[in-house]
């Protein structure tokens, strides 16, 4: 997991995935700007004792690379 102190919107925090930019073309080549954002899940995670909620991609969640909180357990 990355180390960081503050949250961003659209950006996965385990890999860091972002929003990518690009166009949308159509059949008779005109083109206009679009993004694809990640398809992000909030989950909560175990960091350090503590319990919080992040964003996470589903790529990460179905890789494993975060370990979720169990449910009904308070935060210590």
């Amino acid at each position: 997991m990355a180390t960081k102190n503050t949250i961003d919107r659209h950006r996965c925090f385990c890999c860091d995935k972002g929003v990518a930019f690009g166009n949308n073309v159509s059949h008779a080549n005109n083109k206009t700007r679009r993004t694809w954002k990640p398809n992000l899940q909030t989950v909560r995670v175990v960091r350090a004792d503590k319990t919080i909620k992040v964003s996470v991609c589903t790529r990460c969640l179905a890789a494993g690379k975060v370990q979720r909180a169990p449910r009904g357990v308070a935060a210590v």
